[in-house]
């Protein structure tokens, strides 16, 4: 799938900002224009995560002359970036794994105590353990969207976001 994006542009003293305007608080900024578009690569898969996650639907993309078009991305640039389709498939997939007999017997009462399937407690366990366990990416302490004032100031390396007002 591909998103259009809008790049703020940076100098030598301010980072670039990106936001996907499709994806209600969705930014990233880096320091270089290469480093930002990377950031929002991978804000973009945690922002579909984290929806998806939290039962969310996936909105369709714009296209980029409608995101140019609106009054608060005048003076920015903008570009596409392409999302591997598989980050926002949600389809059940049938899978084998080799366990020893005693670690499957505690996954099972596990799984029974909470009134759930092995493959249900088994999903939830990961969902719950990575996103405890996974490094959470900084994000830029000011937003880089038009509604948030100018882009952050250099210098603090790669800056990537989704905020958690959708």
């Amino acid at each position: 799938m591909r998103y259009p994006i809008a790049i703020e542009p940076g100098n030598d003293r301010t980072s670039f900002g990106v936001v996907v305007p499709d994806l209600p608080g969705c930014f990233s900024a880096g320091d270089t224009l290469d480093e930002a578009l990377q950031n929002a690569e991978e804000a973009i898969a945690a922002w579909v995560d984290a929806t998806l996650d939290a039962g969310g639907k996936i909105p369709t993309a714009s296209t980029v002359d409608s995101i140019r078009e609106r009054r608060a991305y005048k003076g920015w640039i903008f570009g596409i970036v392409n999302i591997d389709p598989s980050v926002m498939d949600d389809a059940a997939e049938r899978v084998n794994i080799t366990l020893p007999r005693r670690v499957l017997s505690r996954l099972d009462a596990g799984a029974r105590a909470v009134g759930e399937t092995r493959s249900g407690f088994i999903a939830r366990l990961t969902l719950v353990g990575t996103s405890a366990s996974t490094p959470v990416p900084k994000s830029a302490s000011r937003a880089t969207r038009p509604d948030a004032g100018s882009n952050a100031k250099r210098g603090g390396g790669a800056r990537r976001g989704v905020r958690g007002d959708t």
